[in-house]
């Protein structure tokens, strides 16, 4: 198993060794090298068997050194950054040359953030390269939340975890890019829309793709258990025949099921909470003795969006 800790240190002498690390962020894990070493980058998608066509989101501290590696910063992505870096937003945009293609599986734009958890933070700001960085866990399977998550999956092929807790927001960084004069959503997540429009004005949600995604995290299967998990209406959920199944509802118990088979997102109906447990009440129903999970679909609303986007690629046909 991995090493973990809390020694920023230890995480940058093995990532400027060319070496993985795990990463917090507020969003989910990460499994982070130089984002400018091709052997680092490459190693990024062998330890998570993801396909190189599915490219990759850099992290850094701040916007004078996101400048330094993207050729264009339009004004509307600027008005984003002001808003909400750090956080869960990723821009994307036009790349400059010493961004290698395999980061960005060949296209002319990079995905870019500034990731708002303080001890990231401090190593990033620590390293004179970004850092590339999906989420640190198989392709496909449960983001993880915590550096636990992180060591039952990864932990035999990266040397060092670094610790920074359990992740605030619990699903993954909503991304922006531009076409024109208009701004493209290409992946839903931590920010709500309501939040985005009222600073960018109206957006389009890009649907998500099978092959040659244009940003990361567009394909359409995804974020899923090893479990079949399916999605119904929540009054289409009743409970009935429910030995071998796990639930995962939005904000209520079903009645005549036992709790240990259910997990609530948010008992009082919070998305912010739902949106933080998500990820991690997946796992939990996964390693239950169960053969299939139910889940309800949450209201439409705020983060709702994107938790019903996470479920919905979790229950899709592989």
């Amino acid at each position: 198993m991995a090493i973990t800790g809390t020694e920023l240190n230890v995480a940058k002498e093995f990532l400027i060794k060319g070496e993985l690390v795990a990463i917090p962020t507020e969003t989910v894990y990460g499994l982070a090298g130089n984002a400018l070493n091709e052997k680092a980058v490459l190693s990024i998608f062998e330890v998570k068997n993801r396909p190189a066509f599915d490219p990759l989101i850099i992290h850094t501290d701040s916007v004078e050194k996101v400048k330094e590696y993207v050729s264009d910063f339009p004004e509307k992505a600027q008005r984003l950054a002001e808003h909400f870096w750090p956080g869960p937003l990723t821009l994307l945009l036009p790349k400059k040359q010493i961004i290698p293609d395999l980061v960005t599986s060949g296209l002319d734009t990079v995905a870019v953030r500034i990731p708002k958890h303080p001890m990231l933070l401090d190593l990033l700001a620590s390293l004179t390269f970004p850092l590339a960085a999906p989420s640190a866990n198989p392709f496909g399977y449960i983001s993880p939340t915590n550096a636990g998550h992180v060591n039952q999956q990864l932990g035999d092929k990266i040397p060092y975890i670094l610790d920074g807790g359990e992740c605030e927001v619990g699903i993954e960084s909503t991304i922006i890019g531009f076409e024109g004069t208009d701004t493209i959503v290409y992946r839903l997540g931590g920010l709500a829309i309501e939040d985005i429009e009222n600073v960018a004005g109206p957006v389009i949600l890009m649907p998500h793709s099978s092959s040659d995604p244009k940003a990361p995290g567009m394909l359409k299967s995804h974020y899923a258990p090893r479990k079949p998990l399916y999605l119904q209406r929540k009054n289409d959920i009743s409970g009935e025949n429910s030995e071998l199944t796990g639930y995962l509802l939005f904000d209520r118990y079903l009645e005549g099921v036992d709790r240990k088979y259910q997990r609530v997102l948010s008992p009082t109906g919070d998305m912010k909470e739902a949106a933080h447990h998500l990820f991690a009440y997946l796992r939990e129903l996964d390693t239950l003795p169960v053969t299939t999970i139910q889940a309800e679909w949450v209201p439409m609303t705020g983060l709702g969006l994107a938790i019903n986007d996470r479920l919905q690629r979790a229950s899709a046909t592989k």
